[in-house]
């Protein structure tokens, strides 16, 4: 038994071995071979394109000026039967990069021996002549071990002594050269011609003019001709016209009256019928409604007259019991404040100066305090006096002036009590 092995058009089978020690070898691109265990080997091998950059340094052209050159080369292995078993003979069952060395160490190789042959002129100035030569040289090398150069460009040229740029000034300075004469003579030449050129230019302008100006003065002269004709039919014309216009113009007026005098009567018409459908309108929308609601509103008004008649019979005999009662009361309070005025009055009758006295005596601390309120708003009193007998006799003729004071205002006199008067004489 076996398996059947697939690979890409990127790649290529080998399938070797087989029966009998068949050494018999299978190459596949793009496509799938059979392989047979233990007996059969597979390995692949890529096809695709390389990108190398060979380089040599310093290498000494004919001349023997040293020049460095870069290259880039795109080779791959061919496909061709007998190519591909030489590629798979000397690069099977090695990676791409040792293959890419192999090849880059070849064509350096051809290049360096290439350079040493060569002027800097030669390479520096036909660069695709000097790929071509070593694509042309290293091809029959690689192709043996069945490789194909598909390119090969020159990529950079350049050296350490200055030697390319000063080709470069040289070969500047003489196109330069070359282009500032090459640029006077133009000059040179083109003013000349301009000269020439203005010369005829005025001479046709000229006489160009002088046909315009006579063309001008025959084309105003028709001008003025057509125009004043021309002027006369329009004028006729417009005449004509504004004529017919007015014609026209009365009759449409005269159809637009009779047109409106129609939409007039038809217009009366449906503002008649407008007026009679407004009519019931209002009468069934708001003669009929306000009735019922006059009618409504009339029920409600007697309704609230009675109520407002019966709350006000009904405040009236709240408020005369509350006067009966308050007037009972009154009485009442009446009655007894006489009583009891009268039993006071009885008694002051039968105790006499006794009754009065006990009055006067429940009267003077208001008496008192009404006398000192002012004072209460007094933080502090200062007599100012140097001799302390004169103190104390003050306060003695305040004592002996309050008997006075007291009949003064309530009309008994405190000094006909007997204590009353002791404490006054004891003072005096």
């Amino acid at each position: 038994m076996g398996n059947c092995h697939t690979v890409g058009p990127n790649e290529a089978l080998v399938v070797s071995g087989g029966c009998c020690g068949s050494d018999y070898k299978q190459y596949v691109f793009g496509g799938w071979a059979w392989a047979w265990w233990c007996i059969s080997d597979t390995q692949r091998i890529s096809l695709e394109i390389m990108t190398l950059q060979p380089r040599c340094e310093d290498v000494e052209t004919a001349e023997g000026v040293a020049l460095t050159v870069t290259g880039v080369a795109q080779v791959k292995i061919m496909t061709e039967k007998e190519l591909l078993a030489v590629a798979c003979e000397q690069f099977l069952g090695k990676n791409v990069q040792d293959i890419k060395n192999v090849v880059l160490q070849t064509l350096e190789g051809h290049l360096r021996s290439i350079l040493g042959t060569l002027t800097v002129e030669q390479i520096y100035q036909d660069r695709d002549q000097f790929a071509k030569l070593v694509r042309e040289v290293a091809a029959p090398d690689v192709g043996r071990m069945g490789i194909e150069i598909l390119s090969f460009t020159i990529k950079d040229v350049y050296d350490k002594v200055d030697y390319l740029s000063s080709l470069g000034k040289t070969q500047t300075a003489v196109v330069q050269r070359d282009a500032d004469i090459g640029v006077a003579e133009a000059e040179r030449d083109a003013g000349i011609r301009e000269a020439e050129c203005k010369k005829e230019m005025l001479d046709v302008k000229f006489m160009a003019d002088t046909k315009i100006a006579d063309s001008k003065r025959a084309f105003e002269l028709q001008k003025s001709a057509f125009s004043e004709e021309v002027n006369i039919k329009t004028a006729e014309a417009q005449l004509a016209y504004e004529l017919q216009g007015a014609r026209e113009q009365q009759k449409i007026r005269q159809e637009e009256i009779e047109i409106e005098v129609v939409q007039r009567k038809k217009q009366i018409a449906v503002e008649a019928q407008e007026i009679l459908r407004t009519d019931k309108e209002l009468i069934a929308t708001v003669r009929r409604p306000a009735e019922a609601e006059a009618h409504r509103i009339q029920q409600i008004a007697e309704g609230e007259k009675v109520k407002q008649v019966l709350l006000a019979q009904a405040e009236a005999e709240k408020i005369r019991k509350l006067g009966e009662a308050e007037a009972a009361v009154i009485e009442a309070m009446g009655t007894a404040e006489a009583e009891r005025m009268k039993l006071k009055a009885e008694a002051y009758q039968k105790y006499g100066d006794a009754a009065k006295m006990a009055l006067v005596l429940e009267a003077l601390p208001q008496i008192a305090a009404k006398i000192a309120a002012p004072l209460t708003r007094v933080d502090e009193i200062v007599v100012l006096s140097g001799d302390n007998s004169k103190v104390t006799s003050e306060v003695n003729r305040l004592l002996a002036e309050l008997p006075a004071s007291v009949h003064a205002l309530t009309g008994v006199d405190l000094s006909k009590i007997p204590l009353i008067k002791k404490a006054t004489g004891a003072q005096a």
